[in-house]
C-alpha cells in the first residue's frame, strides 16, 4: 500500500518514489506519493512525475480498492522506474488553507447552533458547505464568519494526529458530517486547531490560523428543508 506523506507533513512539495504498478499506460501507482487523491469534499493534487528528462503531468489522483492511483497524461512509465514526484504547491496551498478555514467555521456554527454538516466542496477559488439549521438567517451566518476572522487574526496553532479509534470517538463533535459513520480502521487522524476544536479528517491543513487570511462570504443560500448553503472565499492578509 502506498505510504501517503501528505497525512506526516503537508507542506512536502517534492519526494522521490518507486512505481510499483502501472495499469494501462497511464494509471500510476507508487510505493510513497506527496500527491493528495479526491475525498471528504477535498480534490486532488495536481503536479509532476519526472523520470530522468521526461515529465508527465498528473492530471488527476484517486484511491481505489485502497490504493492511491496518480493518472499521468503520458505514457511511458513503468514498474520500478525511480521517479520524482513534483507537486503544484501553490494549488495545494490555496487547498490546505481553504480546508482549515473550513473547519474553524465549521466548528463554530456547529457548536454554536447545533448544525451538523450535509454537503461540502473545496474549490481553489473558494469554499461551499451545506448545514443542517432549522432557521434560516444571513445574518447569523455573517455573525460566524465575523467570529472565524476574529480568531484568523490569532496565534493559533493547527495539529495533526492519530488516536486509537475508541479515544477518538469520545471526542465531542469528532465527527461533524450528518449521517457519517467514522471508518472502520484501529487509528482516526485526528485535526485539532488547539482550544477550539478537535475533527477526524484526512486531508492536508495549515499549521497556524494566521496562514488563511481573510474569510470572505460570497454569498448564502437557502436550500430546502433544514438546509441552508454558505460560500466564501479567502483573502491575503
Amino acid at each position: 500500500m502506498t505510504k501517503a506523506l501528505y497525512l506526516e507533513d503537508s507542506y512536502l512539495r517534492e519526494c522521490d518514489a518507486v512505481i510499483a504498478s502501472v495499469e494501462k499506460g497511464k494509471y500510476i501507482v507508487l510505493d510513497q506519493t506527496i500527491f493528495y487523491p479526491k475525498g471528504g469534499g477535498q480534490p486532488w493534487d495536481t503536479g509532476k512525475i519526472v523520470r530522468g528528462d521526461h515529465a508527465h503531468n498528473v492530471v488527476y489522483v484517486g484511491k481505489f480498492s485502497g490504493e492511491i492511483s496518480h493518472e499521468v497524461d503520458l505514457e511511458g512509465l513503468g514498474s520500478g522506474d525511480e521517479i520524482h514526484c513534483i507537486l503544484d504547491w501553490e494549488r495545494r496551498y490555496k487547498l490546505m488553507k481553504s480546508h482549515t478555514a473550513a473547519h474553524l467555521f465549521a466548528s463554530l456554527l456547529c457548536k454554536g447552533t447545533g448544525a451538523l454538516i450535509t454537503g461540502n466542496q473545496l474549490y481553489e477559488d473558494k469554499i461551499r458547505f451545506d448545514f443542517s439549521l432549522k432557521e434560516y438567517d444571513k445574518t447569523v451566518l455573517n455573525q460566524y464568519v465575523d467570529r472565524a476572522n476574529e480568531m484568523v487574526g490569532k496565534d493559533i496553532p493547527v495539529r495533526w494526529y492519530e488516536l486509537p479509534r475508541e479515544e477518538a470517538l469520545k471526542i465531542p463533535g469528532v465527527i461533524k458530517m450528518a449521517g457519517a459513520f467514522p471508518p472502520t480502521i484501529p487509528r482516526l487522524r485526528i485535526v485539532e486547531i488547539v482550544g477550539v476544536d478537535k475533527q477526524a479528517d484526512g486531508g492536508t491543513h495549515v499549521k497556524n490560523l494566521k496562514e488563511i487570511g481573510r474569510i470572505e462570504l460570497i454569498k448564502t443560500e437557502n436550500k430546502g428543508k433544514n438546509n441552508r448553503r454558505v460560500y466564501f472565499s479567502l483573502e491575503s492578509n
